[in-house]
Order: structure tokens, then sequence, then C-alpha cells
């Protein structure tokens, strides 16, 4: 029996996967250790600390597996994972497989207000984070969270080296140390109820409303995922990735990122820092071979006073991702990285993908984001009555296929409005096919802001706006920023006798503790908002004024 509230398959379709051979039915860790097995001397792990083998991280893993079942976790028990790019993340989320719990890939930069909802929505037993950052107590976070949902009962912090946990908590390096009383015996046990249709994780969504909506990847669709992602991308024996993205995101942990690489054999660099100067140290360092990137990365690296001397030759493949990347951009990003190619691909952790391919023409590679990496990945274009739109023009990317959800995790009244009733995920992304086969991005239906790749949902920073005193009305859209794509601005109507300013909306916003990305970057006050023919506020129309403006 499948985990409750996730939306399975229907059986043809499961039964098709199968007999094409997409679907294996074996659990996600049982793809890892193959690769365990047959590479167990290469390094497969490098981070700031540490270099790992890939025979020590399956000794590692399997260990903090057995020391979390000493530690209460069983197979499907959620836990909220938000830890930085460390070698002890990836041995902790494979931890976490071979026991079949169910990681909630959150971000370090998530705050009290995404982590209660995250908990909420889930049911989540455990929370992995770090101890601290700059504006937050993570431990703080914990005991508020646990105090309105009790089945949160167990907090793993990422301390540093001279760190030791805080009272009630368990540090994530001592679980790395720790001598577990659980058998081998007793993880295989656990594992044997893994189901290869429950989740194997759960990722989540930039959905419109101010409640997140959680991905269900099973463990047989999230390994087919990265299969496919890793063949076109040319990963070859002796490659290394460097992952300076969260390596939650769908993109470095898994399409093909850190999952795809270690499937081949290939090593993984770890690092959290986007510094330019540090990601060039690290390319000379590790021998980096390939890289992924938001366009606002890689704008700031190759602009960087040092990228001309850096000495990145041996960078291959640069992977783009989370929103469209400007002709201008890669052509000269192939410039300063000598001999590495730019990849645009367009994916969604929602499942389908679309990778450029690395043969495609210069001029095909300049103008699309590719096409879908999977036979049987069915992609239909739309207009606003569900009827299929002329090649070349604009239309709804609805999609369906081995590897894209057919629901949202406990979200039945969100799925009667995201998905046909035949069962393709409506996106909301706009695009064309171009006569080459590819895909061309020409907007979106959502009302969403693209900060550098991460998508906010304007309505949730519209309603906590709503609770300033002095704002009567409020519409947040994006303005065009050549570093980062958007950046939100805040067009409100104040009340009567009232003023504000950003440094005061930002102030007010802090309180409600959400991520600082989602924080408006410009505020504009108009005595009235613009509406539409039918009365709601036109955004349009405010785009177009904020762009005259």
């Amino acid at each position: 029996m499948k985990l409750d509230g996730v939306v399975g398959f229907p059986p043809a379709y499961a039964e098709r996967y199968r007999a094409r051979g997409y679907w294996r039915d074996r659990p996600l860790i049982s793809h890892y250790e193959e690769a365990f097995a047959r590479w167990p001397d290469r390094t497969a792990l490098v981070d700031d600390e540490e270099s790992v083998t890939y025979a020590e991280l399956a000794e590692r893993s399997e260990r903090v597996a057995r020391v979390l079942l000493d530690l209460g976790l069983r197979p499907r028990d959620r836990v909220i994972v938000q830890l930085p790019n460390t070698a002890r993340f990836v041995s902790f989320f494979l931890a976490l497989q071979h026991l079949g719990a169910i990681p909630i890939m959150a971000l370090p930069s998530h705050r009290y207000r995404e982590v209660e909802q995250f908990a909420r929505l889930s049911g989540a037993v455990a929370l992995a984070s770090p101890h601290r950052a700059k504006d937050v107590d993570f431990t703080s976070v914990y005991r508020r969270v646990g105090d309105l949902h009790p089945d949160l009962r167990l907090h793993v912090v990422d301390t540093r080296p001279d760190e030791e946990a805080p009272p009630g908590a368990v540090g994530l390096r001592e679980l790395h140390r720790r001598e577990p009383r659980s058998t081998a015996g007793d993880l295989a046990r656990a594992r044997a109820s893994i189901d290869p249709e429950d989740p194997a994780v759960l990722q989540l969504s930039g959905g419109t409303t101010g409640i997140p909506k959680l991905i269900p990847r099973s463990h047989n669709d999230y390994a087919f995922n990265s299969e496919l992602a890793v063949s076109v991308c040319d990963v070859r024996e002796g490659d290394v990735l460097l992952d300076i993205l969260p390596v939650s995101h769908n993109l470095p942990l898994a399409c093909p990122g850190l999952q795809g690489f270690l499937f081949r054999g290939a090593t993984v660099a770890l690092s959290a820092s986007t510094r330019a100067d540090s990601v060039f140290t690290r390319i000379a360092r590790d021998a980096v071979t390939h890289l992924h990137v938001v366009p606002a990365l890689l704008i700031k690296l190759i602009n960087d006073p040092g990228a001309e001397k850096a000495g990145l030759g041996t960078v291959r493949v640069i992977q783009s991702g989370g929103q469209r990347l400007q002709p201008e951009t890669r052509l000269r990003a192939e410039r300063v990285f000598a001999s590495a190619t730019v990849q645009e691909n367009f994916g969604m952790a929602e499942g389908l993908l679309m990778f450029v391919r690395l043969d495609d023409p210069d001029e095909v590679r300049l103008e699309t984001v590719g096409r879908p990496v999977c036979p049987d990945d069915e992609v239909r274009l739309v207009d606003e009555n569900g009827d299929d739109v002329p090649d070349g023009e604009t239309g709804e990317l609805w999609a369906r296929g081995p590897y894209t959800l057919r629901g949202y995790y406990q979200a039945p009244e969100h799925n009667a409005r995201a998905f046909s009733p035949d069962g393709f995920y409506m996106s909301g992304d706009l695009m064309w096919r171009h006569p080459s086969g590819n895909y061309v991005v020409a907007g979106r239906t959502k009302d969403l802001i693209n900060r550098g790749g991460e998508k906010i949902s304007a309505e949730e920073v519209e309603n906590l706006i709503l609770t300033h005193p002095a704002v009567q009305n409020v519409a947040c859209v994006p303005v065009e920023d050549p570093v980062l794509g958007e950046r939100m601005c805040a067009c409100v109507v104040l009340r009567d006798g009232s003023d504000l300013d950003l440094p005061g909306l930002v102030d007010h916003l802090t309180l409600f503790e959400l991520a600082r990305h989602k924080l408006p970057e410009r505020l504009r006050v108009f005595g009235s908002l613009p509406l539409s023919p039918v009365g709601k506020v036109s955004k349009k129309a405010l785009v177009e004024q904020l762009r005259e403006a």
C-alpha cells in the first residue's frame, strides 16, 4: 500500500514504464550501491574538509542509517533536510534512503515560516539543519515548530568542528562517529518495507500560493530522472562536478547532479560558497569538468576581474537552468571558460526535463532550452481552451511521462486545478516549438517572481505585506534585473495619512521569519492599482508602468 497522500500513476502507465525499462522497482539506494561496489577506491566526494571514496561513503551512510534506527527513525518517516553542501549532507541523505525515510529537500536559507509549513504539511518527525546562521538559531526554530507539531521529535544539527550540539539535539558529526546498536540485519528489515513507488524524496514546488506544495519523487522515477540527465551531459571516467548551488535543489541533486555523477562513478566536489575567487580556486584544485549554475551566478563569474587569469580550462560543460540564459551571456561564458560548452536545460522539480544537446547547431543552442530527454515524455502546448497550438505559436506547457508527478503530496484540491483530467501537469510555463524540435521559453502564466532561479510566490509575500498597518492594497510584480533576471517590486496603495519606505517594509516582513530571498527589493507607492476589464489588479499593466518609469 502506497503512502497516504501520494497520487500514484494509473496502472496502465506504470505497466508501460516497467515494460520499457524505465522503472526497475528497486529502492533508490540500490543504484548507489552498484556504484559503491563497482568503484570502491575512486573518489566520490570532495568538500572543504575532506575527500571520501566510494567505499567510505558506503560505510558511512550505512552506519548513519543504523544510528538513525537507534534514534527511532523508521521507513516512511518524513525528515526536513536543510543542510549545506558538504560530504556529511550526502551520507545523511543516503542514510535516509537506506532505511526508507523520506527527506523533504529544504534549503539552509529557509527560516521558521518555511520549516513550520513543511512540518505541518508532511507530519515530519525530524529536522536536520545548520546549528545557526547570521540571523537565526535553528535550535529555537526546532523548539517552536515542535511546540506546534509534537510529531517533530528529533533535531540533527550540523556544527562546526569546534562546536558541540546544543542540549536535546544530536550532532551530525556525532552521528558519523557513533557506534550503532542496530545491526545490518535490522537495517535490511527496514529496507525491505520500501515500496519503489513511494517517495524517495519530497521536493519543493515554486507554487503561486502562500502554502508550499511537496512534490513526491518515487524511487522508480527519481533514479530514472538522473540516468536520463547524465546520458546527455558528456560525463566521462575521471570527471568532476562542482556543486555550488544548494544541493537540495533538484538540478544539483539529480539533473544529473550529485546523483547522476555518482551513478557513473565520477567525483562530486561540494562547496557552499559562490564567491568567484572561491569557485575559481575549487575549479583549479579539483580539476572540475562540469559546473551547475543559474544565469545570475554565471554572469557574476564571467564578469569577475579574476576570471580571465583563473585557469578554467578543465571545465567542459556548464549546465545552466532555473531561468532563460541570454545568448550574449552564453557566448561570453564560452570565451572565458575556453574549453567549455554552455548547455541550457529547462527542468522542473515536478519532473519533465529538457536539455539542449551538446551537438545541436550553434543557433539552436543559443535560442532554445532543449527538448525532452525521454521518448515517453509527452509534451503539449495548449491555448486557454486546452487546445493544442500549431508549431511556432505560444502555448502553455502541459507534461506527462514516466518521471513527471501525477499529483502533489496531500493536496487534493490543488491537484484538481493543476492537472488535466487525463493526467497532464499544467505547468503554467509559456513556450513555443522551434523548427529544430527544441523549445523556446516565452514567459509564464503563474504569478511568480524568478529571482536568480528561486521562484517566489507573489501571493505569499502580498498576504504578509497586507498585515502592515500602513498598507491598504498591494501587488508584487517582477522588475527586470541584468544579473538576477528579476527582482521583486512591491506596488502598494497606502492608507490615508500613512507613510512607508522600503527599509520599513523589510523590517516588518522580517518579523514573519521567512527566507530572505523572498523580501521585496523595490517599493513603489501608487494612488490606486490598475485594474483589468474584470476588476482584478492588472499586474501586466503594473510591469509596463514600472518598465516605462
